[in-house]
């Protein structure tokens, strides 16, 4: 809150009627006290419970969690001059001696005024709740103070995070619920220190400076807890936005994994990122950039467990939500930072990749991987969105990114996976793809071509049937013979698969899986080429595919074995396939014995 008055209107909607309560209370409970004859005794204890409420104030005791400065020790004093003199004492001390100790330390007027109207209207409310309840029973006591205390607690903490909701535009009731649950264990136990201060008072007041040991103790004993786990936390926060680390996301996604596997539930990553993040910090300069990601790690909050894994990068854990319900919930939080607007920067707007343990990732890298390539889906396509992880979507843009990349492992396990995707659609047994690309490479090696020729070999054979996911399932799995119609429409994958792939950033790989049905006679499709105008690494993909194909089990027919698809592959040779090549594969495949192949 500025100095100079000048609020926000939101802002201004919070702190005016508080302020304005406030000297109501204030200025009815003075009337009163006028009203009222006190003893010379009861004067100086009045007195007393003012200076200590005003000493107190001056040094907070911290609390882990709470979005404020700390918990007062005054409440006890606060507290104590309601349940001794009435509401209207309790009013008076509860809003004199934090506006006192905060003039002395020249904070904001703005600033004192809303502190002082939250006490009072808290101590007022809290003191006519149980002004109605009389009785000098021990069990009238303990009802007054206790139903006091938590109406004074909850009063006052809402008017606080109120204007802490306002200003740092995080939802009330959650923070709310937070700074309520974070607090009510100090001011309950302040709640028995003020009922045991009431009941020496009364006793005689020179015993209540016995508690002075106490709390004191209890002031110290809370501020070194404080330290050590504000250490700690500092050590897991990003100092920025306040989220978990990149080293606590780890450590957290690692725990929530092992207890959804072991409770059998689901976990879902969902992984967040700033778009067009760089033009907003080079048309507005850093402290604007450094204040939309607080504003994002804000609203990030109110997803689920969030944390800030470096830049514009963000993680949300959403532990017990299965796809469908993650997706609504990752939606939900690209809807309410699409409708941030800062001031001069306009909409603000993230894309967001999801993936769901069990169903998609097994364990924590792959998790990662998966929702980051989801992620990565969605900004290339449109940005302002979530996607779920699909393998036969995703995979393809996780290796089009790695393609231009030096990590070979990394573009190779991100083919395996779309290979997957593919041959799940297929009517073939098992893992074709992984299958032809392995005997792809070992007959590229039998040939003796160069290493990174065999590499790109493997690579092409375990996209060959890419273009497939374009193929209605139907077809892939028919039964029966095709018609000329389905036919047609099954031999244009190696068209689509070259098209999905030619800016993959690896020439020859579109290339071979185009013509990997090119035929060594020239009656081949798609584009009817001649011996050796077909690239090598296409007519090895043909072989290892056929023969692969017809070792399998399909749907209309058994599986031939080893012999009669050598056979088939030597009746060929000359006019489907390339001799050459199907004599290297017979002379690689009659090296099983020897456990070349054994696998």
């Amino acid at each position: 809150m500025s100095a100079s008055g000048s609020i926000p209107p939101k802002l201004a909607a919070v702190v005016s009627p508080v302020i304005a309560i406030g000297l109501v209370a204030v200025g009815v409970a003075t009337w009163s006290l006028t009203q009222t004859a006190y003893t010379a005794t009861d004067a100086i204890s009045i007195v007393a419970l003012l200076v200590a409420f005003t000493f107190a104030e001056r040094f907070p005791v911290p609390v882990q969690g709470a979005e404020a400065n700390g918990v007062s020790l005054g409440f006890v004093f606060a507290l104590a001059a309601i349940l001794l003199f009435g509401w209207d004492v309790g009013v008076v001390v509860a809003a004199a001696a934090p506006m006192l100790m905060q003039l002395l330390e020249h904070r904001p007027p703005l600033r004192i005024a809303y502190n002082g109207g939250t006490y009072a209207v808290a101590a007022a409310v809290a003191g006519l709740s149980i002004a109605p309840i009389h009785g000098d029973s021990v069990g009238t006591l303990l009802i007054r103070a206790t139903l006091c205390g938590v109406i004074f607690h909850v009063v006052d903490t809402a008017l606080i995070t109120a204007v802490v909701s306002v200003s740092s535009g995080d939802r009330f009731p959650p923070l709310l619920r937070s700074n309520i649950r974070w607090t009510a264990g100090p001011f309950g136990l302040m709640a028995s220190a003020a009922l045991m201060l009431v009941v020496l008072w009364e006793r005689s007041p020179a015993l209540s400076t016995a508690l002075v040991g106490p709390l004191i103790a209890i002031a110290l004993y809370q501020r070194s807890t404080f330290r050590e786990l504000r250490a700690m936390r500092l050590a897991l926060t990003d100092p920025l936005t306040g989220l978990g680390n990149h080293r606590h996301f780890h450590e957290r996604l690692q725990r929530e994994l092992v207890a959804a596997e072991d409770e059998h539930s689901p976990l879902t990553l969902c992984l967040v990122d700033i778009d067009d993040f760089k033009r907003i910090n080079d048309r507005f300069g850093h402290p604007t950039g450094d204040r939309v990601l607080s504003r994002v790690a804000g609203r990030l909050r109110q997803g689920g467990e969030a944390f800030r894994l470096g830049g514009d990068e963000f993680a949300l854990l959403l532990p017990g939500l299965d796809e469908h319900a993650a997706l609504t919930a990752a939606e939900s939080v690209v809807d309410r930072i699409g409708s941030l607007e800062l001031e001069l920067i306009g909409p603000i707007t993230v894309s967001a990749g999801v993936a769901t343990f069990p169903l998609q990732g097994a364990g924590r890298d792959e998790l990662i991987r998966l929702a980051d390539s989801a992620l990565y889906w969605a900004k290339e396509h449109g940005k302002n969105r979530v996607r779920v992880y699909r393998p036969d979507v995703i995979e393809l843009a996780e290796l089009k990114r790695l393609a231009s990349g030096p990590d070979r492992a990394a573009r190779y396990r991100a083919a395996a996976s779309l290979a997957k995707a593919v041959d799940a659609r297929d009517a073939y047994t098992g893992s074709h793809s992984e299958r032809v690309s392995e005997l792809a490479a070992r007959i590229a090696e039998r040939l003796g071509i160069t290493q990174e020729q065999i590499e790109l070999t493997r690579l092409a054979a375990s996209l060959h049937d890419l273009g497939k996911l374009a193929i209605p399932e139907e077809i892939l799995r028919k039964p029966g013979t095709l018609t000329e119609s389905e036919r047609l429409v099954l031999e244009r994958h190696p068209q689509i698969g070259f098209r999905m792939l030619e800016s993959l950033g690896v020439d020859p790989v579109a290339e071979w899986v185009l013509h990997h049905h090119e035929r060594w006679d020239g009656t081949g499709y798609p584009e009817g080429l001649h011996g050796e105008e077909i690239p090598l690494g296409a007519r090895i993909i043909f072989v290892a595919d056929a023969y692969d194909a017809m070792t399998s089990d399909r749907v209309y027919r058994r599986r031939l074995s080893i012999d009669d698809a050598l056979n088939e592959l030597a009746r060929c040779a000359g006019t489907q396939f390339d001799p050459e090549i199907v004599a290297a594969f017979a002379g690689e495949l009659g090296a099983v014995a020897t456990g070349v192949l054994a696998s």
